[in-house]
């Protein structure tokens, strides 16, 4: 920290301007890029390295940021961003089947959580309003860290993560409807609550519409023209979201929503990925300022005061918080393990409780007095369970494998039809699949020609009931579950290939194999080389490697056509071929996860 110092009074910082600004930037990048560097190389989680980047660098660290609400202002356009891609990534027709639980099961987990969250504040002493605040921040999770950590663990596409984005949504939507009352209680209090959600409500209406017309008749051909350049068509998206946020903001509706509207008009575009992928450079830069300007909020008052609210709080977020989206799940039809997976991911507050509790102590609202300790709890609450968050997802597996037989009930509860009955196929099979998507769908089309007996077990439910559908015998499962694992009849097995590139899930198929005698020849399948040695340690039979197999395909090819463009012409028509029916298969969505 003393050589960060120096190198500010040696550059000569100014505290005011462009060269103060950019400096703070500088400080901050350079700090959270060292810290979490060093976090990287201890196999943990990067969030905490950016919290922490602002703590020492905030007003009660080495107060080395000059322009704090430039700052601030930045991780607000992190959250746009953050939105923005959400709204691109976001498939309705792949949410259609959770859109019962995501409504009606976000909305009753809301109402629970913000209506146990004010009983908490009451019961502490806090005074009616701060009792709302306190119902409102235990209210929602934070959708930055949930959908980084996600997509960081490429589960955006499973079963589990699919509910949680939908839990997600309703939340966003409820967070930004209470932003706009309590930016609007003088209107609440001359006109009613009921007209001004009315209101809001219309200029939603009025936002999605202009967004339906434009995608429809504008986007399509002005994004073509667009697309001839990878500058104008970055541009074109940037602008897009930033004049999304502009007529948001121009109809009283926040800039947040806008960005996530903006997001849905491109969704459906042929160059969404590409956008994605262009705009995702630039999320980082902003989730880490996010990060940073949260740390930067801490603030140290009586430690007596706050002590017993945050211990309180942090325990109903980081348990009671878990167990009631846990029921809702398992009411709503769903299995112990996508219940608890789901439930471990949204024990967090959200970005939305620190904007909101900041509307709370404006001079235009006032409605929490100087000396509130409502502001310097949730910022310490968003610190600690986003802290928290970044270890449980990270260590979910472990954490579920820990507590499955504390909460069997679940199951009991889960009785519905929403997950595909792992008991409805046949344990007479030779070949155990693991994963359909990607180089699994070569695999068994292979099998399928020497007539092997198979049973596919994907993580996908689309994947699943499309190959059911194709009288494939197929089961739902993640394979790193051992419940899977034990209704597989592993030990008859003669053969299990499993194209999962998770260090953590092919270790626990071959220790599984291992520990039942299993004579089964076992292929795995790795991204590093070192993963690939510690399954050749734990006694795989085969580990491929996908990269490597690449290029010595081509290699391959090179030899055999010698470039003659007559056979090249005939491979390029048949993988075309192949690719169509992989698609129409449900296999061309870059994020699909094998699990």
């Amino acid at each position: 920290m003393f050589f960060l110092e120096k190198i500010v009074e040696l550059i000569g910082v100014s505290n005011h301007g462009v060269e103060g600004i950019f400096f703070d930037i500088g400080i901050i990048i350079i700090l959270a890029t060292v810290l979490g560097f060093s976090l990287k190389l201890l196999k943990q989680p990067l969030i905490p390295a950016y919290v922490l980047a602002g703590v020492l660098l905030g007003p009660y660290g080495l107060s080395m940021i000059t322009n704090p609400h430039v700052i601030e202002t930045l991780s607000e356009m992190g959250i746009a961003f953050l939105l923005f891609v959400v709204g691109i990534e976001m498939d309705f027709k792949r949410l259609k089947s959770i859109g019962l639980i995501a409504t009606i099961g976000g909305t009753i987990q809301i109402l629970i959580l913000s209506s146990m969250g004010w009983l908490i504040g009451i019961f502490l002493g806090l005074g009616p309003i701060e009792a709302i605040y306190c119902g409102l921040i235990v209210s929602f999770s934070s959708t930055m860290v949930v959908i980084k950590l996600l997509s960081d663990k490429n589960e955006l596409d499973t079963l589990h993560g699919r509910i949680i984005i939908g839990f997600l949504l309703m939340e966003d939507i409820f967070a930004i409807l209470a932003l706009l009352i309590i930016s609007n209680m003088s209107q609440v209090a001359s006109s009613g609550i009921i007209t001004v959600v009315a209101l809001l409500l219309i200029k939603i209406l009025i936002i999605l519409l202009f967004s339906f017309l434009v995608a429809k008749f504008i986007f399509p051909p002005l994004f073509k023209l667009a697309a001839e350049s990878q500058e104008i068509l970055f541009l074109l998206a940037i602008t897009t979201c930033f004049v999304f946020a502009f007529l948001s903001s121009l109809i009283g509706l926040s800039i947040a929503i806008g960005a996530f509207i903006a997001g849905l008009s491109v969704a459906n575009l042929p160059y969404n990925y590409e956008i994605m992928g262009k705009i995702k450079a630039l999320l980082i830069f902003f989730t880490t300022i996010f990060f940073a300007a949260l740390g930067m909020k801490l603030q140290f008052i009586s430690f007596s005061m706050i002590l017993i609210p945050l211990v309180i709080f942090i325990a109903f977020i980081s348990l009671i918080k878990p167990l009631i989206t846990s029921f809702i799940c398992s009411f709503f039809g769903y299995k112990r393990r996508t219940s608890l997976l789901a439930s471990i991911t949204l024990a967090q507050t959200s970005e939305f409780s620190l904007i909101i509790v900041a509307l709370g102590v404006s001079p235009a609202i006032g409605q929490l007095v100087p000396g509130s300790i409502i502001p310097s709890l949730a910022i310490l609450l968003a610190i600690i369970t986003m802290v928290i968050t970044s270890y449980t997802i990270k260590f979910d597996e472990q954490i579920y494998e820990k507590i499955k037989n504390v909460f069997h009930y679940l199951d009991k509860i889960g009785t519905g039809n929403m997950e595909v009955d792992l008991s409805k196929h046949s344990k007479n099979h030779d070949v155990i699949l693991i994963g359909h998507d990607r180089i699994g769908y070569t695999i068994l089309n292979t099998l399928q020609k020497q007539k092997k007996k198979i049973i596919v077990v994907d993580y996908n439910p689309e994947t699943v009931k499309q190959l059911i559908s194709n009288g494939i015998n197929c089961i739902y499962g993640d394979i790193s579950d051992t419940d899977v694992l034990d209704r597989l009849n592993v030990s008859k097995a003669k053969l299990i290939i499993s194209t999962v590139n998770e260090l953590h899930d092919n270790m626990t198929i071959l220790k599984y194999a291992r520990k039942l005698h299993s004579s089964a020849t076992t292929i795995m399948t790795a991204l590093k080389v070192e993963d690939a040695l510690q399954m050749y340690a734990q006694g795989a039979d085969y580990v491929v490697l996908p990269h490597f197999l690449g290029g010595h395909h081509v290699s391959l090819m090179l030899e055999e056509e010698a470039l003659d463009i007559n056979s090249m012409l005939k491979k390029k028509l048949t993988h075309i071929k192949e690719l169509e029916h992989r698609k129409h298969m449900g296999h061309y969505h870059p994020r699909h996860n094998n699990k």
